[in-house]
């Protein structure tokens, strides 16, 4: 590649600050906010179900709304970054893993789901950065559905549900079981990935001439 071309593409690669990554940092600027507003609606770890329940509620539904923008404006102004394939992921895993933690610690949700879930989120984005020297694994089809379906349940565990009607509890439970299942089953096709990059990494570098002595 010659000096002109390769200024030519640096100038056509999408940079850093642009709109889809800057909603991407506004979404993990939103997570403490979310978090007080929940400790400010419970006193003593109790929810009142008042006003800062609301906010809470209304605070997730924003950075909810943030990650689906995002995603819209990279993919119509061709603004995928690999930064934003990192971050993005980083951004709902903090949103929801937050929200997990304190659902947990206010005796609304089962700790065991809160562990199962955070246990396969972090562990595929240390798995991602463990094999970024082979590639980036982009989001499945399989993990934005995960994602989708833990956003629906803890939507409605946000909301003051008990005093709404008693019995969106139990639908809220069922969700969340279905969003359990799902994020298990794509933890186990992300590792599966995972390994299938690592190993045409390493078949890559043996075929390179002079690389043979570092795999």
């Amino acid at each position: 590649m010659t000096s002109t071309e390769a200024t030519a593409a640096g100038a056509s690669s999408p940079g850093i600050w642009n709109l889809p990554n800057i909603l991407t940092m506004l979404r993990i600027a939103l997570v403490p906010f979310f978090v007080w507003f929940l400790l400010a609606d419970a006193p003593g770890l109790r929810s009142e179900s008042g006003l800062w329940r609301w906010a809470a509620v209304a605070a997730f539904a924003i950075a909810i709304y943030t990650d689906k923008l995002d995603g819209d404006i990279a993919r119509s102004r061709g603004l995928i970054t690999n930064f934003g394939k990192i971050a993005d992921p980083i951004a709902d895993k903090l949103l929801i893993g937050s929200a997990l933690v304190m659902l947990s610690v206010l005796g609304e949700l089962p700790w065991w789901v809160t562990i199962v879930i955070l246990v396969r989120e972090w562990g595929i984005t240390a798995l991602r950065f463990v094999v970024i020297r082979y590639g980036v694994i982009p989001a499945s089809r399989g993990g934005k559905l995960k994602t989708v379906v833990q956003t629906a349940a803890i939507f409605l565990y946000l909301l003051p549900l008990g005093a709404l009607a008693p019995w969106l509890v139990w639908v809220a439970f069922a969700v969340m079981m279905v969003a359990v299942l799902i994020t298990v089953w794509t933890g186990v096709e992300y590792v599966v990935e995972a390994l299938r990059l690592r190993a045409q990494g390493k078949q890559s570098r043996k075929s390179t001439p002079g690389n043979e002595e570092l795999t």
